[in-house]
């Protein structure tokens, strides 16, 4: 019998950090499933599926939590939404930096009833002008009673009071 657990890591960015956590994983006869990891500010962080044998479950996680050079935190996963419930849609969000672009962007999304199932963010410099722009791309899963013209709506009033632009459409 396998567990199926999400790790969650975080440590100083150093080259081996992937290495010695593959390598712990190995040697507890885990699997290693999907990830998702990036380097920001310094830091190394990621999240990792893995599937190990009940028996080295309790043996990896004292090893995982013995390591230095990287905090982990090892949780069971849970059942995975059955996306096939549900329309999944692509956000794409550019504009003028400032405080708040985030959090009015997701409690739009939540009244909606609106599941983030991933979102990358970043900023740069804007080309002539040198502004900091802000730029947000998510894949969304809506629940299948969404009314899609609202959450249009509702997004196209918060661009304009935020002055960016809001793209979204459907996810293939």
């Amino acid at each position: 019998m396998h567990t199926p657990l999400i790790l969650t890591v975080i440590g100083d960015d150093r080259p081996g950090l992937v290495e010695t956590l593959s390598r712990l994983i190995t040697a507890h006869r885990g699997n290693w499933l999907e990830s998702s990891m990036a380097q920001l500010a310094g830091k190394f962080a990621g999240i990792v599926k893995i599937d190990v044998p009940a028996e080295e479950l309790e043996p990896l996680c004292r090893d995982l939590e013995g390591q230095s050079a990287l905090r982990v935190v090892a949780q069971p996963a849970t059942p995975e939404v059955d996306r096939r419930a549900g329309s999944r849609l692509k956000l794409s969000l550019v504009g003028q930096d400032r405080l708040g672009i985030v959090r009015e962007v997701t409690t739009v999304l939540a009244r909606h009833g609106v599941n983030i199932e991933e979102l990358a963010t970043r900023t740069e410099s804007a080309p002539m002008s040198g502004e900091t722009l802000f730029h947000a791309t998510a894949t969304l899963l809506a629940a299948p009673g969404l009314e899609p013209r609202a959450l249009q709506d509702d997004l196209e009033r918060i661009s304009h009071e935020l002055m960016v632009e809001i793209a979204l459409s459907d996810h293939p």
